[in-house]
């Protein structure tokens, strides 16, 4: 955080001089209150868990001109009432998956924390963007994710320039991250393990959290648009760890009437090992250096009157595991479905279903079903999580309220089953499948 802030002292001055004479200093406040109740039960000898979690993020927004602008956040965190989620599982002595990540991963047990998740100042004109500090991101590898109480962050500095409304090139270089249900800004190399890091290739727990050296980030993107064609080419840079090349082409074609329009994507992407791995010693090391790790996803539907219906497949493979730490965001892939991941493995098999249903304006009702073919589980080399293959299903529900704008509600629910279960230890199965997961979130959005 103080090279971003020396770098925020040193523009304030010249924003200052510059814009004076133009337009005082406006001011917009910044309210985002977000409560998600989350529950995840099992039909086995599994302890059940709940949480009930609420965060409230207060800041602002000013503007010196059309061209300068700071943003500020700070952001509140409450456990409001929930199980022993921090307890392990008396079965299989794991600890809890999924509600936990509502709270502080860092202080486990933690019922109310906070942290400055925004602070960031930023230069616009017609074809250049430029901002310094704490930050939002939504690229193929370093995102958001989905969602929790709030999102993963950036402290860094990002810029892009569009020289027409066709080209667009942008940049990142991260230096830190909050880490979604953290409570700090963590270096690189620190924010890598935060969450359960599975297997070593030799089958032991994996020990490179703490220990995993990498001073930054960095992602170079390239977006083409043209005539309903979306191009996207990104490499990802993790230094000392990875490497990963991204293309991406989406195409939405609409019919005369346009009532029906096609929805067609490809992606590809190649990774690689660089450095060390994030540690010389290969027990602590987090990838291996010889990885070489390649991957294509396909999607194809339609979206007609009230429906959009899309199918996809994905399918990697190569020498090593595909690596990128759950703590950066969620999978690129076509076939990622909420509330998993399928990073980790030295090849996938996975295909896809999504239909969705708008019956009106404010209401959304959707189901995702996947199935998804993963290496053996007794593999440690080729199956970091010893997560086995297994089927998917999501069904949910939007709500946008006309008369409450700044409101909406989200009502999911997630069943897990393994494909095989035949074998299956207790550890195998506790946090991945047999379960059923519920969330219902609400947020308030002034911004």
């Amino acid at each position: 955080m103080r090279f971003n802030a020396y770098l925020i002292l040193f523009f304030l001055p010249v924003l200052s001089f510059s814009q004076v004479k133009e337009k005082k200093l406006d001011i917009q406040p910044t309210v985002h209150w977000r409560t998600f109740w989350m529950s995840t039960s099992y039909s086995s000898e599994f302890k059940d868990d709940f949480a009930l979690g609420s965060s409230l993020s207060l800041g602002f927004k000013g503007t010196f001109s059309d061209r300068w602008k700071i943003q500020a956040a700070y952001r509140g965190f409450a456990n409001i009432w929930s199980s022993d989620i921090w307890e392990v599982d008396p079965t299989t002595g794991q600890p809890n998956r999924y509600e936990t990540g509502l709270f502080n991963y860092l202080e486990p047990g933690q019922d109310v924390f906070g942290a400055l998740e925004l602070f960031n100042v930023s230069y616009q004109d017609k074809k250049w963007q430029v901002t310094v500090g704490r930050m939002g991101i939504n690229t193929a590898w370093i995102n958001p994710a989905d969602g929790r109480l709030a999102p993963t962050l950036l402290e860094g500095v990002s810029a892009s320039f569009a020289p027409n409304t066709k080209w667009k090139f942008s940049g990142w270089y991260i230096n830190r991250f909050l880490v979604r249900g953290t409570s700090r800004f963590l270096p690189v190399g620190e924010s890598v393990g935060v969450y359960a890091s599975g297997r070593g290739l030799d089958g032991t727990a994996s020990q490179y959290a703490g220990n995993t050296q990498s001073d930054f980030v960095s992602v170079l993107q390239v977006d083409f648009h043209s005539k309903g064609h979306k191009f996207s080419l990104s490499q990802t840079l993790a230094q000392n760890i990875s490497s990963t090349f991204w293309a991406e082409w989406n195409y939405n074609l609409t019919n005369s009437s346009k009532e029906l329009i096609w929805i067609l994507g490809a992606q590809a992407g190649f990774q690689h090992g660089i450095g060390e791995g994030g540690n010389p010693d290969p027990i602590l090391r987090y990838k291996d250096p010889m990885d070489q790790n390649w991957a294509f996803s396909v999607q194809g539907g339609l979206k007609i009157k009230k429906w959009k219906l899309i199918s996809a497949f994905t399918k990697t493979g190569g020498n090593g595991r595909w690596l990128s730490p759950r703590e950066w965001g969620k999978d690129a892939w076509f076939t990622f479905i909420p509330r998993e991941r399928n990073e980790g493995f030295e090849s996938l098999t996975a295909a896809t279903l999504l239909a969705e249903f708008y019956p009106s304006a404010n209401w959304t009702v959707f189901g995702h079903l996947g199935f998804h073919w993963l290496p053996e589980v007794q593999n440690a080399a080729e199956n970091k999580y010893a997560l086995p293959s297994y089927r998917q299903i999501n069904l949910g529900v939007k709500y946008r309220p006309s008369s409450k704008p700044k409101m909406d509600f989200h009502l999911l629910m997630m069943n897990k089953e393994a494909l095989n279960a035949d074998g299956l230890i207790a550890g195998q199965r506790y946090n991945k499948v047999g379960l059923l997961h519920v969330n219902l979130i609400a947020n308030f959005r002034i911004q």
